[in-house]
């Protein structure tokens, strides 16, 4: 047995520890990192006073961005230095999506230079547009219904950090949505999964709050997507919290994921393509409609892609027709006489049973 060798198989690990610790030393993130700007030492073309008196500025807009699912957005960050510099100085860049609700932080974009790597599911959708001398904006191309929240940009100039946050948001149209068997039968889980099924998301309180200003009124409290279950109620009424209450959007507060069952507000956002009402001689049973759509060319609508062309495209129509979760629906843009309620919105006969043949089917392509 060596002692000299079990002595080196020692060190050799305590070494590397040491080593990775050592200032100065790149860290990798798919990009080689170094706390010397260009990898020069700071001595060397580089005071070590250079941020006394200096600052890093970063801007980005305080407004809400709106756009809609399918579009190309450019979410805007500019960097300068107070004083200003006469020469460029080499930064990084990174932008990520922020954790809410939940949902992990995601990595977006980092770029050193002319190198830039995206990642996950913005692979291949996104670039940094450096149209102007520091602008280091964000353009995300195919909007996703998930796209939508807080977005964070960063600049690194060697040791100095600064960020701001550009806000992204969808014009869409929140929905109450409730369990073909009745009230109060989803948890959470499943409440993502229904609006998931209905080409939408769970709304999130903002969307609720806004939806509320708009005229939103339900007396039945639902999931929202911070798992809070709430309600929004422009005219107070005795079974629907009391006549003692302010309009408002009412708060049960946070419920338990799995045990508490309630319906859900769904969130859906513009469309690309197109909801009708298709022209059929006779009425249909569930299972013709599907197959009517299909012959059509097209597909049977889901709930969220009516609401949506009801509040975007302004879709009015007097007659009920089947959707794709089983529910009998119709959009009114345009109130009248012998169509429902005084007021615009999509009507519902529940879900009937899926044998009769009383309605006609809305079909999405």
């Amino acid at each position: 047995r060596c002692p000299v060798c079990d002595t080196m198989g020692l060190q050799l690990p305590i070494l590397l520890l040491l080593l990775c610790c050592v200032s100065g030393l790149p860290f990798y993130n798919g990009f080689y990192y170094s706390n010397r700007p260009n990898g020069r030492n700071l001595d060397n073309g580089y005071s070590k006073g250079i941020f006394n008196g200096l600052k890093l500025v970063v801007e980005t807009p305080e407004e809400t961005l709106f756009s809609h699912r399918g579009a190309n957005v450019t979410l805007p960050c500019r960097y300068h230095y107070e004083p200003a510099l006469a020469s460029p100085r080499p930064v990084r860049i990174k932008w990520w999506k922020l954790s809410e609700n939940g949902v992990p932080e995601q990595d977006v974009l980092v770029a050193i230079g002319l190198r830039q790597r995206t990642f996950g599911d913005y692979r291949g959708r996104v670039r940094l547009r450096q149209d102007r001398a520091r602008e280091v904006s964000l353009e995300i191309w195919d909007l996703r219904l998930e796209d939508y929240g807080r977005y964070r940009c960063e600049v690194i100039d060697g040791l100095e950090d600064e960020s701001g946050l550009v806000e992204l948001e969808l014009r869409g149209v929140v929905f109450p949505y409730q369990h073909p068997q009745g009230r109060y039968k989803f948890n959470f889980h499943e409440a993502q999964q229904a609006c998931e099924e209905q080409d939408a998301v769970v709304a999130s309180f903002e969307q609720l709050f806004r939806a509320w200003e708009e005229g939103l009124d339900w007396c039945n409290a639902g999931w929202l997507q911070d798992a809070s279950v709430q309600y929004p109620v422009t005219q107070a009424r005795r079974p629907c919290g009391g006549l003692g209450l302010a309009p408002g959007v009412r708060s049960y507060g946070p419920r338990h994921r799995r045990l508490h069952r309630y319906d859900v507000f769904c969130f859906a956002v513009a469309l690309r393509g197109q909801v009708y009402y298709l022209e059929h001689p006779e009425k249909l049973t569930l299972a013709e409609a599907r197959e009517a759509c299909w012959e059509d060319g097209a597909q049977i609508a889901k709930v969220g892609q009516l609401f949506a062309a009801w509040k975007f495209s302004g879709l009015d129509r007097c007659d009920a027709g089947w959707l794709a979760d089983g529910s009998a629906r119709y959009p009114v843009a345009h109130p009248r006489s012998n169509c429902g309620a005084l007021e615009p919105g999509v009507r519902s006969f529940g879900f009937p049973d899926p044998h009769s043949r009383k309605y006609g089917v809305y079909c999405y392509r």
